[in-house]
């Protein structure tokens, strides 16, 4: 993935842990929680510092929406997002997979290879997998709302006892819709 330096960062306590928030000119480019998987090179280093890619910026009016919106998902006083997103890190493939996570509400879910037809690539269900693995926005980018084919909770990059917890926010019921 690729993030550029002109980017701007801050960090941000939620009840399931701290996350990374960065913005671009464009908008949101990245949300993750503290040692999650496929996270950016400059926050896997042992004792990573954010500021040595992103200044510090809590200021900007884009990171202090998604603080604010992310505050009151958590509070469940909020269960949608209305931020602008910089998914421009991805690849075309990636980014049209991201965009398709967008699209499953709050309180539902799909599967796999439900995503996968969604997008005209119904055989491509193992590269779906890994693009929602890779989705640089998490929670903003609902990749925690696709789950097995069963309804089983499988893969999330922030970890399952995650995805769990933000399915039970957003009062899911473990089955994914067709």
């Amino acid at each position: 993935m690729k993030f550029n330096a002109s980017m701007v960062q801050t960090r941000c306590l939620t009840p399931l842990g701290h996350m990374t928030l960065v913005a671009s000119a464009s908008g949101l480019a990245g949300a993750w929680f503290d040692k999650q998987r496929h996270l950016p090179a400059v926050l896997v280093a042992e004792h990573a510092d954010p500021n040595a890619l992103w200044p510090e910026q809590a200021t900007n009016p884009t990171l202090q929406e998604a603080v604010k919106q992310l505050t009151a998902y958590f509070a469940g006083q909020q269960n949608h997002f209305e931020l602008p997103l910089d998914m421009t890190a991805g690849t075309p493939f990636q980014q049209s997979v991201w965009r398709a996570l967008l699209a499953i509400p709050s309180g539902s879910t799909t599967s796999y290879s439900a995503l996968s037809a969604s997008i005209g690539r119904p055989s491509a269900v193992r590269a779906v997998g890994g693009a929602i693995g890779r989705n640089p926005i998490s929670i903003f980018v609902p990749c925690h709302r696709v789950v097995g084919r069963s309804g089983s909770l499988t893969g999330y990059a922030g970890g399952l006892d995650r995805k769990s917890a933000l399915l039970q926010l957003e009062n899911t019921l473990l089955a994914p819709r067709s």
